[in-house]
């Protein structure tokens, strides 16, 4: 079985709010999810973006996917930790 870590919108139409979900790849986007890990709020500012890293590493060892989207988001908060330092 494989599985994805990927971002599920919910929230009103035009103000989009994603989680941080487990899920099967092969599963409809905003389906049936195997864990949830965090949440993505990009309405305001500056946009809040929490995820329980502990989990996210658990998920990977066991071979999980990141999708593209979730990827880009990681990379953008490790830019921006890198530059306040």
């Amino acid at each position: 079985m494989s599985v994805t870590i990927r971002l599920s919108p919910v929230g009103k139409k035009n103000q989009a709010v994603y989680r941080v979900v487990v899920a099967k790849t092969r599963s409809k986007r905003n389906g049936k999810n195997l864990a949830r890990l965090g949440f993505y709020n990009p309405n305001v500012k500056p946009a809040i973006f929490k995820l329980d890293k502990k989990a996210f590493a658990d998920w990977l060892k066991k071979g999980a996917l990141v999708s593209s989207g979730l990827r880009r988001l990681l990379d953008q908060e490790k830019k921006a930790k890198s530059e306040a330092k």
